[in-house]
């Protein structure tokens, strides 16, 4: 049996206080997930932590610096299953140094409107990664109603 690999991404918003946009990435390679869309990130080294590979994965995929925010709850520790070799934790960030471009591993970038859950769902997602933007469309709404913010 081979080792789980663990995988690591962020939810890139323009404000971690007030998200309004969030930042997703559309993938070349592998060939299985060219044009579809996913969180930014990467698989966590060994011997690395996973916020540590976080950091170092949106420097080299994006050329930007992150404040990380929370984690999104997965229900398990190593996160969100992809497979049955793979689990991502992912973390919601906010840009604090750079412009995103494309750098690695991507064609495209594109804010969408968190408000405008069709839109952010209707995109071709990963398989694996639609139940996590899923869960984030949730925990953001209930982030809203729970501040009284409209």
């Amino acid at each position: 049996m081979s080792e789980q690999i663990q995988v690591v991404g962020a939810a890139i918003l323009d404000s971690l206080e007030y998200p309004a946009r969030m930042l997703v990435a559309r993938r070349t390679a592998p060939e299985q997930f060219a044009g579809l869309w996913e969180f930014p990130g990467g698989k966590v080294d060994a011997g690395e932590e996973c916020e540590a590979a976080l950091h170092r994965e949106l420097k080299e995929e994006l050329g930007v610096t992150v404040r990380l925010g929370p984690e999104l709850p997965a229900g398990e520790p190593a996160g969100w299953r992809l497979n049955h070799r793979a689990s991502m934790r992912v973390w919601l960030a906010e840009i604090t140094d750079g412009v995103p471009r494309p750098l690695e591993d991507h064609d495209e970038l594109r804010w969408v409107d968190l408000s405008d859950h069709h839109a952010v769902l209707g995109l071709s997602w990963i398989p694996a990664d639609f139940p996590i933007v899923q869960a984030l469309l949730h925990s953001l709404r209930s982030q809203v109603l729970r501040s009284g913010t409209s």
